[in-house]
């Protein structure tokens, strides 16, 4: 099994280096840290009295995966999950906040397990979930891994300006959609057509 400060590294590739791409909500990012969250912690790096762009482009890879193991692993209560599928909810949780956990909390419905849907990791869902993943261990990992996928096709659905994240130009998966894809197994992949009838309405 892998430690938090290797998820987190594997988050940190995964993420990429600096980008301020004007459709994302999150504004300036590197490393997968937004600005928002740098200012919510006050990173202030180049000592400026405020938190701005540059500051994002000083974060360090070291300054990124402590902010992940710090504030969306060990704050959030992750390591209260089967260790199967930390990896899932934590990756999960940098791109998305709490509806990493909202998206458990609706998965455990279908699992036949009434948790209120509030993107809180307590006590009552961490123990549904245990209930829910000892019946069927690597299914329930993969379908935590199929609802991410069809939250970001939501989503994309919803914003126009977020399709590029789950298709490519070209018609194919984007990278919400192969960031997802990789905590599947294979054989619960959407096909390339699969995939183009999915995005077949958008313009």
């Amino acid at each position: 099994m892998q430690t938090v400060d290797q998820l987190a590294r594997a988050i940190v590739v995964r993420e990429g280096g600096y980008v301020n791409d004007p459709d994302d909500p999150g504004g300036p990012t590197n490393y997968g840290v937004t600005i928002h969250t740098m200012r919510r912690l006050g990173l202030d790096l180049d000592g400026d009295g405020d938190v701005d762009a540059i500051d994002v482009q000083r974060l360090s890879i070291e300054q990124a995966v402590n902010i992940f193991k710090s504030h969306y692993y060990e704050r959030p209560r992750i390591n209260l999950l089967p260790a199967d599928i930390q990896a899932s909810v934590f990756d999960m949780y940098v791109n998305a906040g709490g509806n990493a956990v909202k998206i458990l909390q609706r998965l455990l419905g279908e699992f036949g397990e009434n948790v209120a849907v509030d993107g809180a990791l307590g006590p009552k869902t961490a123990a549904a979930v245990k209930r829910a993943y000892d019946k069927a261990p690597a299914f329930f990992v993969d379908a935590y891994g199929i609802a991410r996928r069809n939250y970001y096709y939501a989503l994309a659905d919803r914003r126009p300006a977020s399709r590029k994240y789950a298709r490519r130009k070209d018609g194919g998966k984007g990278g919400w959609i192969i960031r997802a894809e990789e905590f599947i197994s294979a054989r619960y992949d959407l096909t390339d057509r699969q995939h183009k009838e999915r995005t077949s309405a958008w313009a």
